[in-house]
């Protein structure tokens, strides 16, 4: 089955008959190396009862990959032109297989079901422009997704999986720890890309993992999330002092809940983002 993987002379001829130029705008590099493709899929660790999850396949790469080893791909394509393409290429690289894949056009952030038996895993080279919101959107809204691996810029890659205390810590990795643990398992060289990007990527895994134990809602600890980040040199009593209604009432709800007032954002966890949203949630300040 090798041989059914793309290589770069394929990848342009793919390309001109589409008439395709990959645009900056909307994040498009594809990848050539089949040697990368098969270290992504593997370092995914999914397997043949998995049904893939794939966020812009572009020409089928990471496709053709996912389709020797999984049992079903549901790929997300926001280009119609790629879209229709997917399906025939899979059928030509792949005979036989092509009945295991099912492309949904769409732009990603504005899915919210699927057809099929629900996804157990996503695994994408996600676009560099939108692969924050679009990897926090397909966790929310599949929850039946329990592992993924994700491509994405390698100074995307290290704001995910940065910890709290981190210099690039922030509201990508506090967000994303609510879903999920991460961490960077790769780089990727540019080399292996056309066009060739001027960054190199970096290879995320994930592993769902409950929620800290919260009456908050989601959105509750997220928008204190959000605030808390908005000037990131600011102590929390300042920086939440417009949704608590004041500093005083925000230093007085920060230190109910046994957090200094003084500390700044990049310090908390997201377990204690949530304790926040509960106080601000009780109103028992102000």
């Amino acid at each position: 089955m090798a041989d059914g993987l793309l290589d770069p002379r394929t990848i342009r001829v793919l390309a001109d008959d589409l008439g395709l130029r990959p645009t900056k705008q909307r994040g498009q590099n594809f990848v050539h190396d089949a040697n990368t493709v098969r270290r992504i899929v593997a370092a995914a660790g999914v397997g043949g009862d998995d049904v893939v999850l794939e966020i812009g396949p572009g020409l089928g790469s990471l496709t053709l990959g996912l389709l020797e080893v999984v049992d079903q791909v549901v790929a997300v394509e926001i280009e119609h032109s790629l879209a229709q393409r997917l399906p025939a290429t899979v059928a030509g690289r792949l005979p036989g297989r092509e009945t295991a894949l099912t492309v949904l056009e769409a732009d990603a952030l504005d899915v919210d079901t699927l057809p099929g038996r629900p996804p157990t895993a996503v695994v994408a080279n996600l676009p560099y422009n939108v692969s924050v919101p679009v990897l926090l959107h397909v966790l929310a809204r599949f929850p039946s997704i329990e592992t993924g691996l994700v491509m994405v810029q390698a100074e995307v890659a290290d704001r995910l999986v940065a910890p709290p205390g981190s210099k690039v810590y922030g509201v990508p990795s506090a967000k994303l720890a609510w879903y999920a643990a991460s961490r960077r398992v790769g780089s990727v060289p540019p080399t292996v890309f056309w066009p060739v990007p001027n960054v190199e990527s970096g290879l995320v895994e994930l592993r769902r993992r409950q929620p800290p134990e919260t009456t908050a809602t989601r959105e509750q600890v997220f928008a204190v999330v959000d605030a808390a980040f908005a000037q990131r040199r600011k102590m929390l009593r300042g920086a939440l002092s417009g949704v608590f209604g004041s500093s005083a009432a925000a230093s007085e709800a920060l230190s109910a809940v046994g957090i200094d007032p003084q500390a700044r954002g990049e310090v908390l966890a997201i377990g204690d983002f949530a304790r926040i949203a509960e106080a601000l949630g009780r109103g028992s300040v102000g």
